[in-house]
């Protein structure tokens, strides 16, 4: 991530919830669903998407397999 404001917040609230920062990697896999989300169906579902992955993720399933389960479900010629 290029933004250090963004960088310093991410560690910030990953620590608050005593979790490992998220990688580059993983930050551009989310916002890149969530773009395509917010374009692809409607803004508002753009976070609650997230919300759900992360749900998923806290009861168990792989992230990257949530993540794309829900990329799925946006219209192809979004992404």
């Amino acid at each position: 991530m290029s933004d250090p404001k963004l960088t310093d917040w991410l560690t910030t609230a990953a620590a608050a919830l005593d979790l490992p920062a998220p990688s580059t990697d993983e930050c551009r896999a989310v916002l890149d669903l969530v773009r395509d989300t917010a374009h692809g169906v409607c803004r508002p579902a753009a976070p609650l998407a997230a919300y759900l992955i992360g749900v998923a993720v806290g009861r168990g399933a792989d992230p990257d397999v949530a993540r794309v389960a829900v990329a799925a479900l946006v219209r192809p010629e979004t992404r």
